[in-house]
């Protein structure tokens, strides 16, 4: 099966996972906390000089340890009022052509492939009920392969980090 966390290009083999020292955390923990801090403050948090920082940085990003630099969008300010988790039960021979046609809709945010009682699980956010409605019902539920859907709605996020 597909690695699921390998970015996109990444060869279908599992991913190695890269062993991390604690500059290399130290590093990562900064970019978490604001991926826009510059290499200079990152350097002096962590205590290693800028080129130091530099390089690990682009170590980590070459090394597929960092995928992406993103920005966290709160959902509310940004007009999408109503969220759902919705769990898919779908044929197994399916997920490769399912997985694109989820990438492809907007409103999914994060899509999973777990074990359980359900074998997928997606983060759908969306302007409001009615909108969500559409892409539960018209979307998902009418997407080959899927066998099942259930829909958890999300009251209030938490932001963890």
């Amino acid at each position: 099966m597909d690695d699921l966390y390998a970015g996109p290009g990444a060869s279908r083999r599992p991913a190695e996972p890269r062993p991390l020292d604690d500059v290399d955390r130290a590093i990562l923990a900064q970019l978490t906390e604001d991926a826009r801090r510059s290499v200079t403050t990152i350097a002096e948090n962590v205590h290693v000089s800028r080129a130091h920082a530099y390089n690990r940085i682009a170590k980590l990003q070459a090394d597929g340890v960092i995928t992406k630099f993103t920005a966290l969008v709160d959902p509310l300010r940004a007009g999408l009022r109503s969220s759902a988790y919705v769990t898919l039960k779908v044929r197994q021979q399916t997920w490769r052509d399912l997985r694109e046609r989820l990438r492809t809709i907007p409103e999914v945010h994060h899509i999973a492939l777990v074990g359980g009682d359900f074998d997928v699980i997606i983060l759908v956010r969306a302007v409001d009920n009615t909108d969500l409605r559409r892409v539960v019902f018209d979307q998902l539920q009418n997407m080959p392969g899927v066998l099942d859907t259930q829909t958890f709605l999300v009251f209030e996020d938490l932001d963890t980090r």
